[in-house]
């Protein structure tokens, strides 16, 4: 009697063989590699992850079957069982995978290549389909094909900022009045849902428990960073800005505590950052006169996507102390040339509007803790002036300055340091 072997299908066979070529080095010791050889391997590592991440994925989409036979649920819930994974995570490699197989097959194919990783691939997967569904396919195929190009210039949190301002880059003549409708609507949902409790506790403290609305709490917490020792108010007040004669105490005390946050002085405040802490609120002359229009607020978190709605700055700039940024309008002298060795408060915040976080390349820490740089020392002839000026971070500001390292700028304006030699 003959037996005839069946052919191993080949995604299993090159399972087989990557578990195979995997335990051929599990006792090679990489310590003695030279450093050249450790930075490929890494890179090249990292990419061939994302290519097996992709298989698992292209497999698990079609295996509905798998869960049936097994009376699963579905197959990630099959496959975190076998594999003692969690249940979460799987369910998320799930939906990703169907994603993929279904609507996303760029992405897909860029995974496939090494190009793009898991988490990439989330985030613009997430990025696109968060897209309004009334706009054209034409316009969805190039925001997934602009943000697949960026998954090798940006690291997951930066691609996923970028994705919430894509329409900036693939349609530009919707992309503010996409987002002013959103955040319109966001802005009425959150003022609704404001809230600020006071409790006692008996112990001499009181415990504040709130929620409010994105614009309030970034604006809060640039004040609330420039003291060390907060106080806490002790007045309250009760203020119904819409008109309506019974509104809960705990939203009235929301609206109170913006309402006191926009009458603060801040020129009354500690200085913070170098300067009298301030709050920017940035958008253009076009976007200022329209009404279905977006504006910045600067050291807010990137992550939140656009800051506020221009209907709101434009109040803001009305009935408090902030710094609407107007391009056209009046502003102080920035460029001073070398006449002050040390950059001045305007100057300090135009490069807190620019550079938004320390330079050095691969540095996030944000522009409120960063130290103005002179990028040729002002006593070699350098300028204090903004073209001659970066935000670094104390640990980049003093590498800087450090004689056994060189400091090389990139292309897109970051600093790159190296040791000497």
């Amino acid at each position: 009697m003959t037996l005839t072997l069946l052919p191993t299908h080949p995604i299993r066979g090159c399972a087989a063989a990557v578990r195979a070529q995997v335990a051929e080095v599990a006792d090679v010791e990489p310590a003695y590699m030279a450093a050249a050889d450790k930075a490929a391997a890494l890179e090249d590592l990292a990419r061939a992850e994302a290519q097996v991440a992709e298989l698992r994925l292209r497999v698990l989409a079609v295996s509905d079957d798998v869960a049936a036979e097994h009376g699963a649920r579905d197959a990630g819930a099959w496959l975190a069982h076998r594999t003692q994974a969690e249940p979460r995570a799987m369910r998320a490699d799930l939906a990703l995978a169907r994603d993929l197989d279904r609507s996303h097959t760029l992405v897909a194919e860029s995974m496939r290549s090494g190009a793009v990783s898991v988490a990439h691939a989330r985030v613009i997967t997430d990025a696109v389909d968060a897209l309004p569904g009334h706009l054209g396919p034409d316009v969805v195929t190039s925001a997934e094909q602009t943000l697949v190009g960026y998954a090798d210039q940006f690291r997951p949190s930066q691609l996923r900022r970028l994705g919430r301002r894509i329409l900036d880059v693939v349609a530009p003549e919707v992309a503010d009045a996409e987002d002013a409708t959103v955040l319109t609507e966001q802005e009425r949902r959150a003022r609704e849902r404001a809230s600020l409790r006071l409790r006692r506790t008996g112990d001499g403290t009181t415990r504040i428990t709130g929620l409010l609305p994105d614009q309030v709490a970034d604006r809060l917490t640039t004040y609330l960073e420039a003291f060390t020792s907060p106080r806490r108010e002790s007045a309250q007040a009760r203020l119904d800005q819409q008109g309506c004669d019974r509104v809960p105490q705990h939203r009235a005390h929301a609206h109170a505590f913006a309402a006191l946050l926009e009458h603060l002085d801040p020129a009354q405040l500690p200085h913070h950052g170098g300067d009298a802490t301030t709050v920017m609120v940035t958008l253009t002359l076009d976007q200022l006169r329209t009404d279905l229009a977006t504006a910045g607020l600067v050291d807010a978190d990137l992550d939140s996507g656009p800051g506020l709605t221009a209907d709101t700055a434009r109040r803001l700039a009305c009935t408090a102390r902030i710094i609407p940024v107007v391009l056209g309008g009046d502003s102080a002298p920035l460029d001073l040339g070398r006449a002050r060795r040390l950059f001045t408060p305007a100057q300090r915040r135009a490069l807190r509007l620019r550079d938004r976080r320390c330079r050095a390349e691969g540095c996030t820490v944000p522009a409120t803790w960063c130290e103005a740089h002179h990028r040729r020392p002002w006593a070699d002839g350098g300028s204090t002036d903004l073209a001659d000026g970066v935000l670094l971070c104390s640990h980049h500001h003093h590498r800087a300055h450090d004689p056994t390292y060189r400091t090389d700028t990139l292309p897109d304006g970051d600093l790159r340091f190296h040791r000497r030699q």
